[in-house]
């Protein structure tokens, strides 16, 4: 009847799940880790446990109570989304085409705290390769980051740039790195230049001429997503209307990634509209592919 794919095992992500399985839309739920529930050890404030529950408990119950239902759980990481024929989630492993999708990962995007580098954001500092390639085109541009979202990045821009180099700010690189990406793994002084960046400055003193720096340390976020297939995104967070509805037709965003309340009970609520929302978009597809045979 449709499918739907999910990024993100969080509270938002789960319980757009529950109501996507039970409706019968085949669903797939993409996550790798609990994120910052994790660091919960006593939960206090929400509904249903007379006890204290730990981020971590309530998080395996959620995801236990998904399968049940029929959700598929990946344990995986999503490093692009594109559209094809379909909505296409891309994954360190694989690729998932899809009616719907929802992002759920959270809003967080970590930045170092380095000179320069807030100074030169639009101006040769950038937080989406798929966005931002064009621009650059025929010139040398550096990735930092060290695991498979920057890899993923440092990838969509080789065929658009003249070299790519991959910075690791004193982090060791994820094993098989394309010999096309070249390696710096020293520590990062300072991003410098006039109007717009010009070089990386590092901890030992030596400089890498680059145009453009790409941000992407750690996991892709939401937002981070968002941007790749064009929808909204204000600062870091997803523009959503009272449907959770992106911009994009079939993309849809739950939880912290879409700002305000930054709380469980947020992100449940978020969840559950973002999944009958794609209930009732996956249905309208159905019917009218049912009137046009």
């Amino acid at each position: 009847m449709g499918n739907v794919v999910i990024i993100g095992t969080g509270p938002a992500g789960i319980s757009a799940a529950l109501y996507t399985a039970r409706a019968g839309i085949q669903t797939t739920v993409i996550g790798k880790g609990i994120g910052a529930l994790e660091k919960a050890q006593k939960i206090e404030n929400y509904y249903g446990f007379p006890e204290p529950v730990s981020g971590q408990d309530l998080i395996e119950n959620g995801i236990a109570q998904a399968k049940r239902i029929g959700a598929e759980i990946v344990v995986d990481e999503a490093v692009g989304l594109g559209y094809a024929d379909k909505l296409t989630v891309k994954t360190t492993k694989a690729e998932y085409a899809a009616d719907c999708v929802i992002l759920t990962t959270g809003s967080s995007r970590q930045t170092p705290n380095t000179k320069g580098l807030l100074e030169y954001e639009g101006r040769g500092v950038s937080y989406c390769a798929v966005c931002d390639a064009f621009f650059y085109k025929g010139k040398d541009v550096a990735i930092l980051g060290c695991c498979e979202y920057a890899l993923a990045e440092a990838i969509e821009l080789l065929p658009v740039v003249n070299s790519v180099t991959l910075i690791t700010n004193g982090v060791p690189p994820i094993p098989k790195i394309p010999p096309e990406i070249k390696i710096i793994t020293t520590g990062i002084e300072e991003f410098a230049g006039n109007q717009t960046l010009e070089k990386v400055i590092f901890k030992d003193g030596t400089q890498l001429p680059v145009s453009g720096v790409f941000i992407a340390i750690g996991v892709a976020g939401s937002s981070a997503l968002a941007r790749k297939m064009g929808a909204e995104v204000n600062g870091n967070t997803i523009v959503v209307d009272s449907h959770m509805a992106t911009n994009i037709p079939g993309l849809y965003a739950a939880g912290d990634c879409t700002g305000g309340m930054l709380q469980i009970v947020k992100a449940v609520y978020q969840g559950a509209v973002a999944g009958t929302e794609v209930i009732k978009h996956i249905r309208k597809m159905a019917k009218q592919a049912g009137k046009e045979t």
